[in-house]
């Protein structure tokens, strides 16, 4: 079957997001809705798989959805909703969940690192979180992922599942008018970009996090000029000068991380940066950044808070987003169903 293209991607609603999102992800997003069908979504039933506020979650879901618009997402060219809203992700998750094997899960890098020693009080949802984002994506037939390097782990999961699910029930998918045995698309990641992978600004080592404890390890999409400024003038840097050339970034991990910074927001390559500012100190080369860093995020954190101030905008472009969404994955989960032998309702 040739399936159309589309775009699937979404983030967690927990604590704000920061740079490394809106580089790592959300530029390329932004870019993709000019040529694809995207789908973004605010994935609010991964972030249960901890114990989250109501409160702070309601919240954390408005705050990322205003950050989403802020940064350029357009809920008319764009669907634009939360996950809970549309049932078809939890459904199709557990069908998922008898279709994945322990074994593909017992391989999951990041649900050891997220349970840490204590994995026996780790909750099944953090375990079966890849299951769900194979059911996120594959949910819409998406056919390309945004994703980051910690990512592509699930993603191949996700294809894994999908040709297993093909191979399984081939029969029926064929008896249902897929002649080729495909029900589900092989979806492609989406990696591009300089700064895929943002760095903590106190260490190079770490990718930049929201849940690090130090505010100063990353900029968050709500923070004023000042603070901006502020935490590229503490970010942790080398004694030496900037290198001339790329090769002389190899073993100095935070001077990589703002090079890359700021070769991302400025839509240049490294090496451009490199003959820029090769050769001086960073004593002059943090303004530079932090100016740039000022110019892009300031915008986009005015317009957040903004759109915080009317919740009721926010969540009408929510519940907008969500009925787009399920007559894209209602019909696709209903013939999923149909091939697996479920009775179909005729309501």
């Amino acid at each position: 079957m040739k399936f159309n293209e589309r775009v699937f991607s979404g983030m967690q609603p927990t604590g704000s997001l920061h740079l490394g999102n809106y580089l790592g992800a959300m530029l390329k997003w932004i870019d993709l809705q000019k040529t694809h069908e995207c789908i973004y979504c605010v994935v609010d039933l991964h972030a249960i798989t901890v114990w989250q506020d109501p409160e702070e979650l309601r919240r954390s879901i408005r705050q990322v959805t205003a950050a989403y618009m802020a940064a350029g997402l357009d809920p008319e060219k764009s669907i634009l909703f939360n996950q809970s809203q549309v049932s078809a992700h939890a459904e199709l998750a557990w069908i998922f969940n008898c279709v994945a094997r322990l074994g593909w899960l017992n391989r999951m890098t990041q649900f050891k690192e997220k349970a840490g020693k204590d994995r026996e009080n780790a909750s099944v949802g953090l375990y079966a979180y890849p299951n769900l984002m194979a059911a996120d994506i594959l949910a819409y037939r998406a056919t390309h992922v945004p994703v980051g390097d910690d990512q592509k782990q699930h993603l191949e999961l996700a294809r894994d599942i999908a040709q297993k699910f093909n191979n399984d029930f081939g029969d029926s998918i064929r008896a249902a008018g897929y002649e080729d045995g495909e029900f589900f698309p092989q979806p492609e990641p989406v990696i591009v970009g300089p700064a895929t992978r943002v760095m903590s600004l106190r260490d190079g080592t770490r990718k930049m996090s929201k849940s690090e404890p130090s505010d100063l390890s990353r900029i968050n999409l709500t923070d004023d000029n000042d603070a901006i400024s502020k935490k590229i003038r503490k970010a942790k840097t080398d004694p030496e000068a900037l290198p001339g050339e790329t090769d002389g970034l190899a073993g100095r991990p935070e001077a990589d991380n703002l090079v890359g910074i700021y070769a991302a927001l400025a839509g240049i390559a490294k090496s451009e940066v490199l003959s820029e500012f090769g050769g001086r100190q960073f004593s002059d080369f943090k303004p530079a950044l932090a100016d740039l860093c000022v110019a892009q995020l300031g915008p986009i954190a005015d317009e957040a808070r903004r759109l915080m101030d009317d919740p009721a905008e926010i969540d009408r472009v929510l519940v907008d987003g969500a009925d787009r969404a399920r007559r894209i994955a209602d019909p696709i989960l209903g013939e999923a169903k149909e091939i697996i032998g479920f009775i179909r309702s005729s309501s």
